[in-house]
């Protein structure tokens, strides 16, 4: 018997496994379908294989020292690799991650001795406090540091290139027809469509994306729509912003997923196909049902399954918590038979910057309990009737202030089809209404208490 050993854990990333999927596609998409399986790798995700190459590349040119800090803004998986490769070689790690990523994914990277720092979602990424800033403060504060930035960072879409794309190409036997990834920092679905776009140009790259990240519609319109941005709680995959490792010009098309059809097939491949996986190949299979008529029989496709299941037992794996989101099939009354008869109405909003006395006007002539506020045209916080009143009372020259120095947090955000059940559960003393977004028809409607007492009385 030949003996195989490693030198460290490092040298065990990559290879990893191509398995073909047979119910979950079976009757919907004729081609044959395989999943890549990056789970198998040390940190249980694809994102081991870029946060080396990072490092190494790094140590290369001399920006990455001996003893040093590396630094990064992650969703969790890159922060695991980058981890892993630090207690090998012998680097501190200092990450920030925002308060959507499941608690799973930061006590991971506290298990490999990190410190992680947890910042706002519903910031822009140009907000001091949002993930991406607070990294690139700490860079500039830490001596002897430095910032891997997956997002901007060539070797990211390169070790894909290198690695990920030679491997399904050998695997396929170079019979690839199509290749399926969500996208989020664009270095995989990029550094993979780059390498077999070479080698066989008809290859289709379809890159998956989420309702309130910015992907889809740029690709098509070549438009950067704050608009488009919305709160979501599918991880890994969209931005709000656009990465460097994102050349869309590799992309041929993106499909957009909504947070519960994600979910519910994250669950549906632990349970049919017998492969733990994570939240992002949930939004991925759902892409491809969603694209099956682009498939031919006889063709190959490639769907990348990022990362592994327990980074989600508390979430898309919880059953309390997929029915807390409306996620589980609803029964009876759900969001949009609440708004049925407002489907034209547009959602009134405030800008951040405007006075309270304006926000006052409009929550009393409208009698308004709440009303969102926005910035550039973006979701990030909410001003109800009770929170003015307290700040006025205490305080009438709040009136003359801007909106932003009162604001609450944004309200939180449910799909069209959560049963009133579920929104029920989600109206609190600090979220007195719930804002519910019908994705397929581009419309945000808001719910309170006394919507859904109409509804059932």
């Amino acid at each position: 018997m030949q003996r195989r050993t490693y030198n460290n854990i490092l040298e065990t990333i990559g290879n990893t496994p191509l398995v073909r999927l047979n119910r979950i596609p079976k009757g919907v998409v004729a081609a044959d379908v395989y999943a890549k399986i990056e789970t198998t790798n040390p940190g249980n995700s694809i994102k081991d294989r870029m946060a080396v190459k990072m490092i190494e590349d790094a140590e290369k040119a001399g920006k990455l020292k001996p003893g040093g800090t590396i630094i990064e803004g992650t969703s969790g998986n890159t922060g695991m690799g980058l981890a892993i490769a630090a207690v090998v070689k012998g680097y501190k790690c200092v990450f920030t991650t925002t308060d959507k990523q499941s608690k799973e994914k930061v006590d991971a990277l506290r298990a490999f001795g990190a410190e992680v720092i947890v910042c706002p979602t519903d910031v822009d990424p140009e907000d001091p406090r949002s993930y991406y800033s607070v990294s690139s403060r700490l860079e500039r504060d830490t001596p002897n540091s430095w910032k891997a930035n997956q997002y901007d960072n060539p070797s990211n879409a390169q070790a894909h290139y290198e690695q990920t794309g030679p491997e399904i190409w050998e695997q396929t036997e170079g019979k690839v027809d199509h290749l399926v990834v969500g996208v989020g920092t664009g270095g995989t679905i990029c550094g993979v469509a780059k390498y077999l776009k070479e080698r066989r140009p008809s290859v289709k790259a379809w890159g998956i994306d989420t309702y309130g990240s910015v992907f889809k519609k740029y690709k098509e319109t070549g438009v950067f729509d704050k608009n488009e941005i919305y709160p979501y709680i599918t991880e890994g995959i969209g931005e709000d912003f656009l990465p460097q490792n994102v050349d869309f010009s590799l992309i041929d098309h993106f499909e957009k997923v909504t947070d519960r059809d994600a979910a519910i097939m994250t669950g549906r491949i632990a349970r049919e196909e017998g492969i733990f996986a994570g939240n992002s190949a949930g939004s991925a299979m759902a892409g491809l049902i969603q694209l099956a008529d682009r498939f031919e029989k006889g063709e190959t496709v490639v769907v990348v399954f990022h990362d592994h299941g327990t980074r989600y037992l508390g979430k898309m794996y919880n059953p309390d918590w997929m029915r807390e989101k409306g996620f589980l099939d609803p029964k009876g009354l759900t969001a949009r038979d609440l708004v049925v008869n407002r489907l034209k109405a547009p959602l009134a909003t405030i800008d951040r910057n405007e006075t309270v006395e304006k926000a006052a006007h409009i929550l009393t002539e409208n009698a308004y309990s709440q009303i969102p506020v926005t910035s550039d045209g973006r979701l990030m916080g909410t001003v109800n009737e009770g929170h003015l009143y307290s700040a006025i009372v205490k305080n009438p020259e709040v009136l003359k202030g801007p909106v932003e120095a009162i604001m609450q947090p944004a309200l939180p955000f449910a799909d069209i089809s959560t049963s009133v059940d579920a929104l029920a559960a989600m109206l609190t003393p600090d979220s007195p209404a719930v804002l519910v977004r019908d994705f397929k028809l581009d419309a945000t409607y808001i719910i309170t208490r006394w919507d859904i007492i109409k509804a059932l009385s």
